[in-house]
């Protein structure tokens, strides 16, 4: 029985298992890697202010519909709140701002990025913003996570999206928003790879009927274009002898495995690549199944090993 494409979110919305993110994609490729990637099948695009490539990833997205290869209500859109907007009343007018560069009426999810709140910038002085304010320095916002969630639930109910979730939450983080969240998240976006597994994490937040999104699902790999130390430091997961030996197995690719153990969990994943090929071959990542002792070997490799912590990445 071949495995399901999508996960039914608690917003009785569908959200492809496989998506393709946009987080360091440049600008000067972007439209046409949107619209590529389309071309080869993707329907599930994440994006983000903080990323800087809204109004090329809308282009994309234009112009495979003007082109007839999709609809709008063919594909599922995100993007994603920034730290500096996290003020209730600065949250409607960022997300139109959002809307806008992407040439769109809504978004199918949007996404508090992280649980921090920093000093509000301008658009006009600096988009997008970063961590850091007008002196260079990360200033702290006075916004609660409540008062910025309340903002979020009236998108959905002005329409300007239809699913909100969160980023880069931990558990206790998660407990106390669904004490006072009219609007339960829909999704939980965390870094998620065989290094760090956040198991009790993944399955509270599956528990209570939130989706679970994994990014840098290849764990170091993502994190070496940043020049990061830690993630030179540390063995590829493409290239570890436990996950090529399963690929072998298998006659997959490594990466192919990487996202197969996640989706096989139904955990969604969001990979990118410029290559067709690749392209292909991420998206081909739900009709095998690893067995208990691929499982089992992968498990193994946990370290609570994290790479996007704010402090280094920024």
């Amino acid at each position: 029985m071949p495995s399901a494409t999508t996960v039914k979110l608690n917003s009785g919305h569908e959200m492809p298992l496989v998506g393709f993110g946009l987080w360091k994609v440049n600008n000067d490729t972007c439209a046409d890697q949107v619209y590529n990637a389309i071309k080869a099948g993707y329907r599930c695009f994440d994006g983000a202010c903080d990323y800087g490539n809204e109004v090329e990833s809308g282009q994309g997205v234009a112009r495979a519909i003007k082109d007839g290869l999709v609809k709008r209500s063919d594909l599922f859109l995100v993007s994603k709140l920034w730290n500096t907007y996290h003020d209730g009343p600065r949250v409607e007018p960022i997300c139109k701002k959002q809307l806008q560069d992407w040439g769109l009426d809504y978004f199918d999810l949007y996404i508090m990025h992280f649980p921090i709140s920093l000093k509000y910038v301008d658009p006009s002085v600096r988009y997008p913003p970063g961590f850091t304010d007008e002196n260079g320095k990360v200033t702290p916002g006075n916004a609660s996570i409540q008062e910025t969630w309340t903002a979020m639930e009236k998108l959905v109910d002005n329409g300007l999206c239809r699913s909100i979730g969160v980023s880069n939450f931990r558990g206790v983080l998660l407990m106390d928003l669904l004490r006072y969240a009219k609007i339960r998240p829909a999704t939980l976006q965390i870094e998620h790879h065989p290094y760090l597994m956040q198991e009790g994490l993944v399955k509270y937040a599956q528990d209570e009927g939130i989706a679970v999104t994994a990014y840098s699902s290849f764990g170091p790999q993502s994190f070496l274009e940043l020049d990061m130390q830690q993630a030179k430091d540390t063995p590829l997961l493409m290239e570890h002898d436990t996950i090529k030996k399963i690929a072998e197995k298998h006659g997959k690719t490594p990466a192919q495995i990487l996202l197969r153990w996640a989706t096989q969990r139904n955990i969604a994943v969001i990979p990118k690549s410029n290559n067709k090929d690749r392209l292909a071959q991420n998206l081909d990542v739900l009709g095998f199944d690893l067995d208990d002792e691929d499982m089992k070997e992968i498990k193994a490799l946990d370290k609570g090993l994290r790479f996007n912590d704010p402090l280094n990445v920024s």
